[in-house]
């Protein structure tokens, strides 16, 4: 898997909302028509969606922006400003999204899931919106809203029916390379993959994705080598295969083999334990150790087929056993109406998407503007959350970017 990253940056950024549109209607013999400004269209989200096609987060590493588009701006006669187009994010099955701050936001295991990573900004009203009875001819249209901006952590755990497992040099590279398509560079020596690779074997009638893990060294569960990063790929998978080396250069038996490699599994998650696993001495070709169990050569063919079998078998049982793979989603909770507090310059600070977006999306150098911001901000209750947070005449009132004296 020439190129494979697991871990990249996204930068994403929602397209922005149209303005809305101040116009009034112009006809013949009518010497003051009616208000006609149309709305701004609402800017493209940006969605992350898990796609099969995908391999690795390697578009990310040197291009991390993505950005949806813009909307239209209304005018005049009614007319409506497009929505922007949205970004649907293409990343491998088995991606998390994370803050920068390490927290997890989503998680999209199964091809499909999706997940909005930055909303488009609201388009703005045009001034036909505004009309009623006390205001007939409103001069003023709403602003368009700004699309969302944000960075993300990528991190991809790779989706597999069977891990093999071993230490450096144990002969998982060749044996994924003799069951499969996939090609890893293989030489004699400690440390040769540095990457997983994935292959598909077909054994009967049964499919099976197979990853070769890079080898894991006493200590990767401390985060000795690059322990942690292989690791996570161990996660998802259905079956263990532990390859002990019955040639090893270190002369380390089979059996220390496989209890400091099934150690480490158990350090780094203690749930791999429980999964169904075999244990496999490979090198049977050359093999030096003795080793009472299941022997393989992946040069030879010897004890392919009953191991393929058995891996067959168990992720066969494996499936059936699991739930359907569905994305899920951890959110931070989202406050809801309004919420004052005291800012570090003893202003009071009125925090609430509906009150910030009355203001950020409002003319309020307009009159009439003006006084429909107020109207709103009343509406939703922030002159009563001021007052009970102990706000009196003349004390500075931050909504957004709108700093006004309050006014009891």
């Amino acid at each position: 898997m020439p190129g494979f990253v697991d871990e990249a940056q996204l930068h994403v950024k929602a397209g922005n909302g149209g303005a809305g549109a101040v116009s009034f209607r112009r006809e013949a013999h009518v010497a003051k028509g009616g208000p006609d400004g149309g709305d701004g269209g609402k800017g493209g989200d940006v969605w992350l969606v898990a796609d099969r096609n995908v391999a690795s987060l390697l578009a990310f590493r040197d291009h991390p922006h993505r950005r949806a588009g813009h909307g239209g701006h209304g005018a005049g006669k009614g007319r409506h400003g497009r929505d922007g187009e949205a970004a649907a994010v293409a990343v491998p099955e088995g991606t998390v999204v994370k803050q920068l701050d390490g927290e997890v936001l989503a998680d999209l295991v199964a091809s499909g899931d999706r997940w909005l990573a930055a909303a488009g900004g609201r388009g703005g009203r045009g001034n036909a919106r505004f009309l009623n009875n006390r205001r007939r001819a409103p001069s003023f249209a709403e602003q368009a809203e700004v699309g969302e901006e944000r960075w993300y952590d990528l991190e991809l755990k790779l989706m597999a029916d069977v891990a093999l497992v071993g230490f450096p040099n144990a002969g998982k590279s060749t044996l994924i390379s003799r069951i499969s398509a996939a090609k890893p560079k293989i030489a004699d020596y400690p440390f040769t993959t540095l990457e997983p690779h994935l292959g598909v074997v077909r054994v009967d009638d049964t499919e099976l994705v197979v990853a070769d893990i890079p080898g894991l060294i006493e200590g990767a569960s401390e985060g000795r080598g690059l322990g942690h990063e292989f690791l996570r790929h161990v996660e998802r998978a259905r079956v263990l295969a532990v390859l002990v080396d019955l040639s090893p250069a270190d002369g380390r038996s089979p059996g220390d083999q496989e209890r400091i490699l099934l150690e480490e599994l158990g350090r780094h998650r203690p749930e791999l334990l429980m999964r169904p696993r075999v244990v496999v001495g490979s090198k049977a070709d050359v093999a030096v150790q003795a080793w009472e169990g299941s022997r393989l050569s992946a040069v030879t063919g010897t004890g392919l087929p009953p191991f393929l079998r058995m891996l067959a078998g168990l992720a066969t049982e494996a499936r059936a056993a699991a739930p359907a793979a569905t994305g899920f989603v951890v959110h931070r909770p989202v406050p809801e109406g309004v919420t004052v507090e005291r800012g570090p310059d003893g202003a009071f600070v009125v925090r609430g998407r509906p009150a910030e977006r009355a203001v950020a999306v409002s003319d309020i150098t307009d009159a009439q503007a003006l006084a429909y911001v107020q109207q709103r901000l009343r509406r939703l209750g922030v002159d009563r959350a001021l007052a009970r947070a102990g706000a009196r005449e003349g004390d500075l009132v931050h909504v957004g970017s709108f700093t006004f004296e309050y006014e009891p």
